[in-house]
């Protein structure tokens, strides 16, 4: 076997699954704390480059606030929420309910990370997963990663398009 073959034959065991989805850095965090959510975008969409990146903010998640990222736009869609939280005693019934960065260009064959800054109320259940679905245009094609199981089944990577998921710990 060629030196070329086996390396062919290494990367194509070693990848995971899990690495063609769209997945958040941390995926785990303290309800009534802050998050930084670091959406991981590890290829285009079969081959061609990404051009937007939108996520969906779940309700529970306030405070949101993107991280610029040079060469690319960032636009957030502000609404209601289905409640008002406490934020530092100040009462918030409407925020960031979307974030999209456009304008950019990711070749499919570089990795790229894409950033906001959150506070997850203290409303939200723990030991639970909280979803963030995301939609990755690119040049050519979509790619929605915006699967959320049914309440009770466990999140796995094995459907088509699973959203980036989140589980919630209690306070200590």
């Amino acid at each position: 076997m060629s030196k070329r073959s086996c390396l062919f034959l290494i990367a194509a065991l070693t990848a995971s699954p899990a690495a063609a989805h769209i997945t958040l850095e941390t995926r785990q965090a303290t309800v009534g704390s802050y998050y930084k959510a670091v959406f991981a975008v590890p290829h285009g969409c079969k081959g061609s480059p990404t051009v937007k990146i939108r996520v969906q903010i779940p309700e529970g998640v306030i405070a949101v606030k993107p991280m610029p990222k040079a060469g690319w736009s960032v636009d957030v869609v502000e609404g209601k929420y289905a409640g008002e939280y406490d934020y530092h005693g100040n009462k918030l019934s409407s925020g960031v309910k979307e974030v999209a960065w456009s304008g950019g260009k990711l070749p499919d064959h570089n990795y790229d990370e894409f950033v906001i800054s959150s506070f997850l109320t203290g409303s939200l259940k723990p030991n639970t997963t909280l979803y963030f679905p995301v939609v990755q245009e690119c040049e050519t094609g979509v790619s929605r990663w915006i699967e959320i199981p049914v309440e009770g089944a466990k999140h796995s990577h094995e459907g088509n398009s699973p959203a980036p998921g989140l589980k919630l710990l209690p306070k200590p």
